[in-house]
């Protein structure tokens, strides 16, 4: 367990600078927009206030701005992490600092696993609460925009805040199941690198579309489309599945009704995404994901 955490806090130290601009960049340049004399917010005031009265807009405002902050934060964190994993196979062996690497007592397995973790799950997690934090920030720039500063304070927070801590406790649980369903996917892009290098996504795009032609023509059915179909409906529903959730916010004032409930949704949410794990697609990526990783402590022991 020492070594792991050394591991990880080895990925820490090299991309602490790149997680750090990821996850702060964007809502500093939005909050200065946002109190730049050039920054607008366009909202159907008129809908608002007759389904939800005067009081719903800042509400609405402050409750869209803390979620998207902390949701768009979250997502260019963690498909950054997707994209740098892509190339984990590699990484080092451009200025042949793997050999230094791997003259440490290290498992291939636990140096394989390291980055995984660190990039796809504690990271975009960490993010995802910093992206709440920066949320609340930027509710007060965003309701002093429509309605003034003095109408931040006298918000409903009692609702809001659970209301926001709800939905980022849902995602946090969620994104260890989502990196589940997508890991098959993520490790072969990273064996198929580690085989052609620069050359691997090409390759794989390549034999993925061929291969779907081939067998949709042999039996009829799609059965690779269909498959990474599945894999990414899977990763959805793990985040989030705001279907019903939605039904229930047509007006403003539906809205505020829904705000109050969503901590209730979110637990049932969550079981739905619980139980979606016992699809034979789930077991199927699962299986797929560790022959992928075998392969990957295969490539590393001879040629790492």
């Amino acid at each position: 367990m020492k070594v792991f955490q050394t591991l990880l806090l080895r990925e820490w130290m090299q991309n602490r600078f790149a997680w750090t601009l990821l996850a702060l960049a964007p809502m500093g340049l939005v909050f200065l927009l946002l109190l730049s004399p050039w920054g607008t917010i366009q909202i159907d005031v008129d809908t608002i206030t007759n389904n939800g009265g005067q009081a719903a807009l800042p509400t609405l405002v402050a409750v869209v701005a803390i979620l998207a902050t902390a949701a768009i934060t979250f997502l260019i964190q963690w498909i950054g992490s997707m994209w740098v994993i892509s190339g984990l196979a590699r990484r080092d062996h451009a200025d042949r600092s793997n050999e230094f690497w791997l003259s440490l007592p290290t498992s291939h397995s636990q140096s394989l696993a390291a980055p995984l973790v660190m990039h796809l799950v504690l990271v975009p997690a960490a993010t995802l609460l910093v992206g709440l934090a920066g949320g609340l920030v930027m509710s007060l720039a965003a309701v002093g925009r429509v309605a003034g500063f003095a109408a931040w304070f006298d918000l409903p927070w009692g609702s809001i805040l659970p209301a926001s801590l709800a939905m980022t406790g849902r995602v946090l649980v969620g994104l260890p199941m989502a990196t589940l369903w997508l890991l098959p996917m993520l490790l072969l892009v990273v064996l198929a690198h580690a085989l052609f290098k620069r050359w691997g996504v090409v390759v794989l795009g390549v034999a993925f579309g061929l291969g779907s032609v081939v067998l949709k023509q042999l039996i009829g059915l799609p059965l690779l489309t269909g498959w990474l179909d599945k894999q990414l409906n899977g990763a959805g529903r793990a985040l989030v599945f705001a279907e019903h959730f939605g039904d229930k916010a047509r007006s403003a004032s539906e809205g505020l009704e829904a705000l109050a409930a969503l901590p209730y949704w979110v637990v049932g949410d969550l079981a739905a995404a619980v139980r979606a794990l016992a699809s034979p697609h789930f077991v199927i990526g699962l299986l797929l994901a560790a022959a992928f990783f075998a392969a990957l402590l295969h490539w590393r022991r001879r040629n790492g």
